[in-house]
């Protein structure tokens, strides 16, 4: 395989066109290399427009998620991250070479080091991979200039919301399967959310997952 040509296709053929036109988010596309945070069994379909399988009922997200997320909640040189479901590390990775600082958490101890070992072998210094369950949020390094969820949930919990600062963006998939909304939330000052439905699509749930109230008759 051409790595570089897959890789050129993936970003041409697949990401810009689902709508991801930044050109920062592209290059950047270019220049971290996907097939290094895939399973070695899986390598070859690093650039295809599907989830490949880590282990342990989760995946990776398509490419053109990943970078939708990317564009979406725009990291800047300052700011504070929380990813929730660190998975392989690459989107981490994404994120962290566009922002201050992010922390990941983790709710699998072998997908914690799997992206704690991928993200080292890049370099990378500004990522905290922590093991816990961040579904509800992460209050250690509250509260956050973005928070991006890897995996749905059927609701939003308030606590999470409560760790995203004034300004702060946060991406979430909401929803139960077949169908659910990928997200984009802002929040415009403290305690005020204001929600924009970016596209359909049905994902996993985290781990512990909050869940709607249900009726009992």
């Amino acid at each position: 395989m051409n790595t570089e040509k897959a890789r050129f296709n993936m970003v041409e053929q697949q990401i810009r066109t689902w709508e991801v036109l930044d050109q920062n988010v592209l290059d950047l596309l270019m220049s971290i290399k996907r097939e290094e945070f895939v399973p070695r069994a899986w390598r070859s379909l690093a650039f295809a427009d599907l989830e490949i399988p880590l282990g342990y009922g989760q995946a990776m997200l398509a490419p053109k998620v990943e970078a939708r997320i990317l564009q979406e909640v725009a990291p800047r040189p300052g700011d504070s991250v929380l990813e929730v479901g660190t998975g392989s590390g690459y989107l981490a990775a994404l994120l962290a070479s566009m922002a201050k600082h992010v922390v990941s958490v983790e709710i699998r101890p072998e997908l914690k080091q799997m992206g704690e070992n991928n993200l080292r072998n890049q370099g990378l210094r500004n990522v905290a991979v922590e093991l816990g369950d961040a579904a509800r949020g992460w209050a250690a390094h509250a509260p956050y200039d973005i928070i991006v969820l890897t995996a749905s949930t059927p609701v939003l919990p308030d606590e999470l919301l409560a760790q995203l600062k004034p300004g702060g963006r946060m991406f979430a998939i909401v929803g139960d399967a077949p169908v659910m909304e990928a997200q984009l939330i802002n929040c415009a000052v403290a305690g005020e959310y204001r929600s924009v439905n970016l596209f359909e699509t049905s994902v996993p749930a985290l781990s512990n997952a909050a869940q709607p109230e249900r009726f009992v008759f």
